[in-house]
């Protein structure tokens, strides 16, 4: 039944795929169900290694729940979508990027806020917006973007009535990835050091000048993708590949 919400035994099909290596698209086309909604449906439900049918169905039903006894307390109070967008979608979507994203390692709320500031056309919300988006504390809302600030993935800034504007830049990525490569580097020569302390030659000093090699490489590498791919975190939409603004090759020239 595409478009209706899964059923239990159709979570267990979603597990038996999981378990038989299949693809997200392939599972969906054996449900007749979008390959967004077998996507959405495991990343908030334990990822591919976790995903449990009777715990994914479980899970849903209380969030359903949920949904229904907070209603009331939400009425009228729900934000019109800009461009068109189906608001259902948008919900099912940043629940998903906040399961992705707790799985990667990022305490809950610190996902959300983040989730929030991806997905606002503005890249910028105040405080005041984060508690009403998020319906939590403004202790809560604190905690995160204290958390993403010490990270370098959030800037504030006052704005015109003297509110703290939380901003995601562009570039937040790029200077992430950067701050991750010198708390590297720093790993790499206490590994070095350690094998000058334990003696050359020593299993102990090959094992860390070992690590050190392959974590310097790897380090190295990353930088470099990083500076060649910078520009990408910066391409608007009349500058992708295929796009309106992109000129035509002139005729009778290749590439």
């Amino acid at each position: 039944m595409p478009g209706g919400r899964l059923t239990q035994q159709e979570r267990r099909q979603i597990a038996l795929g999981l378990a038989d290596g299949l693809a997200y698209a392939e599972i969906a086309r054996r449900l007749d169900r979008p390959t967004s909604t077998v996507t959405r449906e495991v990343a908030r439900n334990g990822g591919p290694a976790g995903y449990r049918a009777d715990l994914a169905h479980r899970a849903t039903q209380q969030r359903v729940r949920r949904r229904r006894q907070a209603a009331p307390a939400d009425t009228g109070r729900k934000e019109p979508q800009a461009h068109g967008r189906d608001a259902e979608a948008v919900r099912e979507y940043e629940e998903a990027f906040t399961e992705v994203l707790v799985q990667s390692g990022l305490p809950r709320m610190v996902a959300r806020v983040m989730v929030c500031l991806y997905t606002t056309d503005s890249g910028s919300v105040t405080a005041s917006e984060l508690v009403r988006r998020l319906q939590v504390s403004p202790a809560s809302v604190s905690k995160a973007v204290a958390f993403l600030e010490g990270q370098g993935l959030l800037r504030r800034e006052r704005d015109e009535r003297r509110r703290d504007r939380y901003i995601v830049d562009d570039d937040v990525w790029y200077q992430s990835m950067m701050a991750n490569a010198r708390a590297e580097a720093r790993l790499v020569e206490t590994a070095r050091q350690g094998a000058r302390v334990l003696g050359p030659g020593t299993p102990a000093a090959v094992r860390l000048e070992n690590i050190a090699d392959f974590l310097g490489f790897v380090r190295e590498s990353i930088v470099r993708a990083a500076e060649q791919a910078r520009g990408i975190l910066h391409t608007g939409p009349d500058t992708l590949p295929g796009s309106a603004a992109e000129p035509e090759p002139e005729p009778g020239r290749q590439g």
